[in-house]
């Protein structure tokens, strides 16, 4: 991890969308099942939004500019699945509603291979 990879994350961290936010206030503190979580991480070539190093979990959240970086995002999903971690994809609509449907989804994929 490089200090530009480290000073993009840190202002990431700084401006967090609503949406971001909102996630991260039912993840911060092992509020979700216990599970250790970490936002704005450097991660091979990228910065993840969200992480569970624990379970190789990482969820990314996709605003409207992800429609036009669709390919580069399954680029992105595809090398980061490649070193062993799974990656749960949610758009901004989705965080927007209801979020426990989107909880449920991140506990099922973070013990789904205990």
């Amino acid at each position: 991890m490089t200090s530009e990879q480290r000073l993009f994350a840190r202002q990431l961290r700084a401006n967090q969308t609503d949406v971001e936010g909102r996630l991260w206030q039912a993840l911060r503190g092992r509020r979700l099942q216990g599970l250790k979580f970490r936002r704005q991480v450097p991660l091979l070539a990228y910065t993840v939004d969200f992480v569970c190093l624990e379970k190789r979990l990482v969820i990314e959240l996709d605003g409207k500019q992800h429609d036009w970086h669709r390919e580069y995002d399954e680029e992105r999903t595809a090398a980061i699945e490649a070193s062993g971690f799974a990656v749960l994809r949610f758009t901004n609509e989705q965080l927007k509603g209801d979020l426990d449907p989107v909880l449920q989804e991140i506990l099922r994929a973070a013990f789904l291979h205990d």
